[in-house]
C-alpha cells in the first residue's frame, strides 16, 4: 500500500473502481488538532465506500485503487489550487492543524501520486470502463433540516451514457435514486472530469447512503446490486 493510495486486484475484467474518499488515515507526523471521534464520521472519509469497493473489485474480477488518505489531510476529489483542498472547516467543524499547512508538499506526498495511479491504471485497461464509489451522509450538521432521502445517487458532468442506463435499474432494484443528488457532478467530479470525461472513457459515479453502506449487510445490499449493473453499462456503452 502507497500512502497516497491501495490498490486491490481480483482480475482484468477492462473495469477500474476508483474511490476517492475510502480512508480515514492521518499519517503520524501530520496533526490536524482534531478529537479522534472525527475520523469516524463524514467529514473524515466516505463512510462505507472501501468495503463495498473491494466487494465488488472481488465479484467483477477487476482492479480498485482507493484513496489512502482521509479526505481531512487531503481532499483527492479536489482540483489543484482550490482551497479546499485541504479544508480548513468542513461542516462546522474546524481543522486547526489545516491553517499553516504545506498544500505544495502535501499535494506533491498525497494528490499527485493517487492521480498518477489511477492515469496509469486506466491506461493500461483496454476500452475501459470506469466506476466511482463515494457515500453522503444522509444529514449534514449544518442544515440538519434538509434531509436525504435518497438511497443511491448518481452523479455525472457532461457524459451521462452510464447514468441513464443505470438509474433506472437502480430503481428497479428497489431503491430510492437520486439523480445529480444530493449533490451535482457538475460542481463536484473532478476525479471522472479528469480521468473519465477529459479521455471520452465511460464511467459511473455513485454516492450511497451512510446509514446503509456504513454496515455489512448494507454494503452487501449495495454490492450485489451493483455488479450486474456495472457489467450491463459496459457492455452497452462499450
Amino acid at each position: 500500500m502507497n500512502a497516497a493510495f491501495q490498490r486491490i486486484r481480483h482480475g482484468d475484467a477492462p473495469i477500474l473502481i476508483i474511490s476517492d474518499h475510502a480512508s480515514n488515515h492521518v499519517p503520524e507526523d501530520i496533526d490536524l488538532g482534531i478529537a479522534p471521534e472525527l475520523l469516524t464520521q463524514h467529514v473524515a472519509l466516505d463512510i462505507g465506500a472501501a468495503e463495498v469497493s473491494a466487494l465488488l473489485a472481488e465479484r467483477l474480477g477487476c482492479t480498485a485503487i482507493l484513496g489512502g488518505i482521509s479526505r481531512l489531510v487531503c481532499d483527492l476529489n479536489r482540483e489543484e489550487g482550490v482551497l479546499n483542498i485541504i479544508p480548513h472547516i468542513t461542516d462546522g467543524h474546524v481543522i486547526p492543524g489545516n491553517e499553516h499547512a504545506d498544500h505544495a508538499a502535501r499535494l506533491a506526498r498525497f494528490h499527485q501520486p493517487y492521480h498518477a495511479e489511477v492515469a496509469r491504471q486506466v491506461a493500461a485497461i483496454a476500452r475501459p470502463f470506469i466506476l466511482s464509489v463515494h457515500s453522503f451522509t444522509p444529514c449534514l450538521a449544518t442544515h440538519p433540516d434538509q434531509k436525504r432521502p435518497w438511497e443511491i445517487g448518481v452523479l455525472y458532468n457532461e457524459d451521462d451514457r452510464a447514468a441513464r442506463i443505470a438509474i433506472p435499474m437502480l430503481e428497479a432494484a428497489g431503491l430510492n435514486v437520486g439523480d445529480q443528488l444530493p449533490y451535482s457532478g457538475q460542481l463536484l467530479n473532478y476525479t471522472m472530469n479528469r480521468h473519465a470525461e477529459a479521455n471520452g472513457i465511460p464511467y459511473l459515479g455513485i454516492e450511497m447512503r451512510q446509514d446503509i453502506s456504513g454496515t455489512p449487510a448494507g454494503q452487501r445490499r449495495y454490492a450485489d446490486i451493483l455488479a450486474p449493473i456495472v457489467e450491463h453499462c459496459r457492455a452497452r456503452i462499450g
